[in-house]
């Protein structure tokens, strides 16, 4: 650089309030530079005098200068002064002067294809930020959660959490203590017969099926998915490349038939076999066997969604498919989101003992391991026997509370719902009278403080009469009885339109 070059003249935009005078100063002389205002070769004026002009101390100027010079900005010496720094054509400056000077269209960077399924599937909850005061749905009894009992434990546990190792990175497919726990109690309560190795934890039922799409699943890949089905379920699969293939439910749940005539080479079948979401039929014996048979003939995967078969309370229910799987085809799957609280954000999957290995490596890469502290809680949760005993007393909880709905429903609301025969489960279906349209009900009733959700809304291919689906569980009996004929109400305000569709 020439040593008599002479400086620039240095003018600085406002500087705001918050912004400090080192943190302004390198911007405006990093934002000339950048946009040519301070060519390549230029020299800048003195530490001292811009210190002069501007009225800051002459180390702040001298601080700046080094952080530009040590991003390449600028360079020079002392005694020599300090010069705009002379880039290659490719440079972040020359590339900058050649777009202000050509001022093309600028090429912006786009979403992948699956970042863009993703963005075009959603899952909204049409409840968020609303006063819903009646039936919200995927709440657990919360008042009802022993806290002490948790709190106590977790207590423990933050006191022992460095001996422990809780600390320290986990594994990546979860603390050894809480799939031991696992292991033992959903063999005891479901019959699912597996090792704690094939246990992987997660973060419910949705980083589950997410880390099985993954895995198992090639673009445009034919998924079975009961129609109507759980809706969370079908925009995930969609958004990682899968064609969804709807397959009805009737009282013994999926139709395996049905399945095997529309597509009978489909990679895997979601299913929810304990209690169906949200009819709420168990999956027939022969459906289960019919289903376990077509996966080992194609060579076909089963996910099994056991989502609230620790909270059927009609009658015992059928113990989990997978302890009929004999060919290693079937995922178990569950979440302690109903059974505890939803912000726990724990659940699991039993992977087949062929697919241990890869879900493991998988999941070290996609989030290393999940959190020490809650895991040991639960762990400890379960071991106690405070599980089993919180389940019983939901059982009896939730019991209640679905029978005083349905009750209500039919004492109060029997000219605009009739309620689907009592099944075990967190949800039950209300159909309603002739002409009322389940959308407009559902944002009716939704402007007075409850939530119905419109059963067209879980349906993929299917006509159906339309419904709607109710949620209970968080809801006492005296605000369920005073929101049932709140319901009523709304139902009898609504026009009535066209016949409605059979199924």
């Amino acid at each position: 650089m020439s040593k008599t070059a002479a400086s620039v003249t240095l003018a600085l935009g406002p500087r705001a309030p918050a912004v400090t005078l080192l943190r302004w100063l390198y911007d405006e002389i990093r934002l000339a530079i950048i946009e040519g205002r301070l060519a390549p070769g230029a020299r800048l004026p003195s530490s001292r005098s811009i210190a002069r002009q501007y009225r800051m101390a002459r180390g702040t100027v001298v601080a700046a200068f080094d952080h530009l010079a040590a991003e390449g900005y600028v360079e020079g010496n002392v005694g020599s002064g300090t010069f705009v720094r002379r880039m290659t054509p490719g440079s972040l400056v020359e590339v900058k002067a050649n777009r202000l000077r050509q001022r093309p269209a600028l090429a912006k960077p786009t979403l992948s294809v699956r970042g863009q399924r993703l963005a075009d599937h959603p899952f909204p909850l049409p409840w968020a930020g609303r006063d819903v005061r009646s039936f919200l749905a995927d709440r657990a009894a919360l008042e009802a959660f022993p806290l002490a009992t948790w709190s106590r434990l977790s207590a423990r546990c933050l006191r022992r959490a460095a001996a422990d190792g809780l600390l320290e990175h986990g594994e990546s497919a979860g603390l050894p203590a809480l799939r031991e726990a696992i292991a033992g109690y959903f063999g005891r309560t479901r019959g699912v017969r597996c090792r704690p190795e094939q246990i992987i934890i997660t973060s419910g039922t949705q980083q589950s099926l997410d880390l099985i799409a993954r895995l198992l699943l090639d673009e445009g890949d034919r998924v079975w998915m009961e129609d109507p089905g759980y809706p969370a379920a079908t925009l995930l699969l969609r958004a990682s490349g899968a064609q969804v293939v709807g397959v009805p439910v009737d009282e013994e749940g999926i139709d395996c038939d049905i399945g095997y005539r529309r597509c009978r080479l489909a990679k895997l079948a979601y299913v929810t076999p304990s209690c169906q979401f949200p009819l709420g039929h168990a999956l027939s014996l022969q459906r289960r066997l019919d289903l376990l048979r077509w996966a080992a003939e194609v060579g076909a995967w089963v996910y099994e969604d056991d989502y609230d078969s620790q909270l059927g309370f009609a009658d015992r229910p059928l113990v989990a498919l997978q302890s009929l799987d004999r060919t290693g085809s079937v995922v178990y799957s569950n979440s302690f989101s109903k059974m505890l609280f939803p912000s726990l954000r724990l659940g699991f999957f039993v992977a087949p003992e062929r697919l241990v290995d890869a879900v493991t490596a998988a999941r070290s890469v996609l989030q290393r391991f999940p959190s020490g502290l809650d895991q040991a809680v639960l762990a400890e949760f379960i071991a106690g026997g405070h599980m089993e005993r919180h389940m019983r007393r939901m059982r009896e909880l939730y019991g209640a509370r679905l029978e005083a709905l349905v009750k209500a429903a039919k004492r109060d609301i029997p000219d605009v719902m009739q309620i689907a025969p009592l099944r075990s489960g967190l949800q039950i279906v209300g159909w309603l009278a002739h002409g009322i349209d389940d959308v407009e009900a559902c944002r009716a009733a939704l402007a007075q403080g409850i939530y119905a959700a419109p059963l067209s809304r879980f349906v993929i291919d299917r006509s159906l009469p339309p419904a709607l689906v109710l949620y209970p569980a968080a809801t006492d009996v005296r605000a369920i009885r005073r929101g049932v004929g709140q319901l009523g109400a709304i139902l009898r305000g609504l026009p009535r339109g066209a016949a409605a569709a059979s199924s």
